[in-house]
């Protein structure tokens, strides 16, 4: 299909596109880790390789683990029972399914504060029996979870509900229990979507600012992730040690992205290749059928 528009037209939205790409996305790039080796590669390595720096580190990778995991079971809990069920609240649900992306992560991490810092509702109880939240692990992983909640449950949702839940049922009625059909049925199914939502929780999870800076306290070597630590080290004007640390975060944002390509990648050529079979070809079976067919289900 030949597009309406002339050649200079399309040659001026290509150019401005390119323009826009390069100046507010390419060029910081390049520009973190021009200044991250601006004191050479000794330098680089020292900055990653000092004790509070790889304190940041371990925390930041744990955090983002944690996560991962809490929302892959929470999300694909939250979109089976959304997308394949009926009941009163529905719609409430899946509004608080939405809630983190209308609050501010700054607001989210201030309510935490509330709750279970000091002079908050359960802080005199929590210090009473020992237990610390604000200022600690603990309350950085819950402004982390409160974040990227929805990501998981976002990405599946209208998925599930795209496929309905027809094999699932006639899984059911051959007599398949819950796990075989979770695991052969209703997993294959929402694959990509799933490994889609986890790339984006695990981005936001290592790269969260606001609703952790609140709760953190700022504690050097404890509690300080690496957005805290880059901070940190810019407001000390050890902005070699800054870039270092930040680049760092630039090369996970980079792996990210390429998982995430080649999760699209391998998504729409499993979609081409169903599309392309000829009409005279019988499908393919089902994912409830080669269930029964394999024999694992009696």
């Amino acid at each position: 299909m030949k597009t309406t528009e002339s050649a200079w037209v399309r040659i001026l939205l290509t150019t401005l596109a390119l323009a826009f790409l390069g100046l507010f996305l390419l060029l910081p790039l390049v520009t973190v880790f021009v200044e991250a080796l601006a004191k050479g590669v000794d330098a680089y390595w020292e900055a990653l390789q000092e004790p509070d720096a790889l304190a940041a580190i371990r925390l930041t990778l744990l955090i983002a683990a944690v996560s991962v995991v809490f929302n892959v079971i929470v999300g694909i809990a939250g979109a089976w029972c959304i997308a394949k069920y009926e009941f009163r609240g529905k719609a409430f649900l899946t509004t608080l399914i939405d809630l983190p992306f209308s609050v501010s992560p700054v607001v989210a991490g201030l309510i935490y504060v509330l709750v279970f810092g000091a002079q908050g509702w359960l802080g005199p109880w929590l210090s009473g029996h020992g237990i610390q939240i604000i200022f600690a692990v603990p309350g950085i992983l819950l402004a982390t979870l409160f974040v990227t909640f929805p990501f998981v449950a976002r990405e599946l949702i209208p998925l599930m509900q795209a496929q309905g839940k027809d094999e699932e049922q006639a899984a059911v009625v051959l007599g398949a229990n819950g796990w075989q059909t979770f695991t052969r049925v209703t997993l294959p199914n929402i694959k990509w979507g799933l490994i889609y939502g986890v790339i984006l929780c695990n981005a936001r999870a290592m790269g969260e600012f606001g609703a952790v800076s609140v709760v953190s306290g700022h504690i050097r070597g404890e509690t300080n992730t690496m957005p805290l630590h880059v901070e940190v080290l810019y407001n000390e004007y050890q902005s070699a040690a800054a870039f270092a640390v930040a680049s760092l975060l630039a090369l996970l944002a980079l792996v990210t992205l390429a998982i995430k390509t080649v999760a699209e990648w391998r998504m729409e050529r499993e979609l081409r290749a169903l599309a392309e079979l000829p009409p005279e070809r019988p499908p393919e079976p089902s994912n409830t059928q080669a269930l029964f067919a394999s024999g694992a289900v009696k």
